[in-house]
This record gives structure tokens, sequence and C-alpha cells, in this order.
């Protein structure tokens, strides 16, 4: 049995994976703004630093894997450009940095992350915020959303989750995650009821605006089935699975974009790509 970090535990699809691994006997030490183990805020760099210090603390210094699952949607708000772009990016990247020696620890630890079908289906979303977020600037990225006044948070929120993506993409292959034995991949769920769902589908207007956006298979997705998939990817069985981005969408990523993904590399990538394989050492 081992012992798995889960942010967002208290709620929707981050208490389902926390549910699923205590019944199978792990340990799990859970992470939210209430309702947890360690109880932080996770929007602040002060309450990030406490969270990942806490977990370490209980956890001895190891952890056989994490689940990062506590984000924001994008909900209107006075404030919230700013809790969705902290809570759904530096509330990822900085408690897994933080985590990862303990990670390594365990030699063949795994870490899933909650990303988002809307990294791939929201159009127009300004690449500038995600570089931003990338380059660890908040106050940029949160600026460069603003304009769209009322939409900002629903382009704060697709920029976090592209951004999130494209962070898994690229530390997963390196020296320090996967030749350190830390296999880390995302999860990307498309419409799944969550008690934040259904708040949203309590809104007529709301409610209008997700039942007519389309998902081949209909319906809505189950936070169970969710946690049955992070579960299979925190197993021996994904110990192949690395920098992956898995989309459980009911087909709405499909339905968009059948014909973006997979896509070969261009006579432009040539020169990268050799430099590329020049540079690659087989770990051993």
């Amino acid at each position: 049995m081992g012992v798995y970090a889960v942010t967002g535990s208290a709620s929707g699809m981050g208490n389902a994976v926390a549910q699923r691994l205590l019944a199978a006997g792990n340990t799990v030490i859970g992470v939210d703004i209430k309702g947890a183990d360690v109880v932080a805020d996770l929007s602040t760099p002060s309450g990030r630093h406490a969270a990942a210090a806490a977990v370490l603390d209980v956890a001895n210094g190891r952890l056989d894997g994490a689940v990062l699952a506590a984000g924001l949607g994008p909900t209107p708000g006075a404030d919230s450009v700013r809790l969705i772009t902290q809570v759904n990016y530096f509330g990822v990247v900085e408690l897994l940095e933080a985590w990862r020696p303990a990670l390594a620890a365990a030699e063949r630890a795994k870490v899933v992350v909650f990303s988002s079908n809307s990294s791939t289906i929201v159009p127009a979303v300004p690449r500038r915020t995600v570089n931003a977020l990338l380059a660890g600037n908040a106050d940029k990225a949160i600026r460069s959303v603003r304009l769209f006044r009322k939409n900002a948070p629903t382009f704060a929120y697709a920029a976090s989750k592209i951004a999130l993506s494209r962070w898994v993409r690229r530390a997963a292959i390196t020296h320090e995650w996967a030749g350190a034995g830390i296999r880390l991949n995302a999860i990307a769920p498309g419409a799944i009821l969550t008690p934040l769902l259904e708040r949203q589908l309590a809104t007529p207007a709301e409610a209008k605006q997700i039942r007519s956006f389309p998902v081949p298979i209909g319906g809505f997705g189950d936070a169970a089935q969710i946690a049955d998939w992070v579960v299979f990817m925190l197993s021996d069985s994904a110990d192949f699975l690395c920098g992956s981005v898995v989309f459980v969408d009911g087909g709405s990523d499909a339905y968009f974009r059948a014909d973006d993904w997979p896509s070969p590399l261009g006579p432009w990538s040539l020169p990268r790509f050799l430099k590329r394989m020049r540079a690659f050492t087989r770990p051993s």
C-alpha cells in the first residue's frame, strides 16, 4: 500500500479519487480549503507553501504518488481571474516542485494532474496568457485576459489548463522527473457531474449553454468513473505512461479536433528533431 497526496480531496473528482485510494488500503493525505487533512488556501503563495510543507511532514518525506485535482471553474466574480490562475496553475506546479524529492524517494511514483478538455476546445485563448503562466508571471497572465471583461474567467480557465498540460509534458520527460522514476501525466475530463456542475445547471442561462455543448455520447461524466481512470494511472500498469494527456470527455475533443491530432512533424521541425535525437541519452 502507498502514501498519496490528493488536492481537492473534500469534494468532486478529488474526493472520488481519495475514496478509491482509501478503499484500497492506501494512506491519503487530503488537501483542500476545508474538510481535509491539510487545510490550505492554494490561491496564495503562503497557502501553497504551507500545504506543501504539511504534506511532506505527514508523509515523512516519501510519497508514492500525488493527484492534483484542486481547481476552480470559469465562474464570474470580481477576483475570479486571479483565483483561477493561482489555484489551477500555480496551485499544481508549486506543490509538485516541492514534492518532487519525496516522489523520487519512492522510485516508481505516479502523478496525475487534472487538466480539462477546455485546453483544446476553447477558441482564441490568448497565447500570451499561456506563455505568461509558463514563465511564472501571474500578474502578466491576469492583465492579458481582463480585456475580455465578462468572458475573462472562461479564457483564464482555458489558459490555465493549457499551460498546465504543457508544463506536464515538458517536465515529464526530464531527468528530474522521468529520470528519477516519477511518471507524470494528466487527465482531461469534460463535463463531469460534480457539485460545481450541478450549481451551474441550476442556473437556467448556464444550464442551456452547458446542455447545448456537443458531447457525442450524450449526458455527463461521473466522478467515480474519472476516479477509476486516475487509479489506473497511479498503478504499476502505467509504468510506461509518461507525459500523456488522457481525454475522458464523451468525445467532445474528438468532435472539434478529429483531424488535428495526431499530426506529423513538419519539415520545419527537422533540425529540432535531429538536435533532440543527438541530445537524448537512454536511461539505464
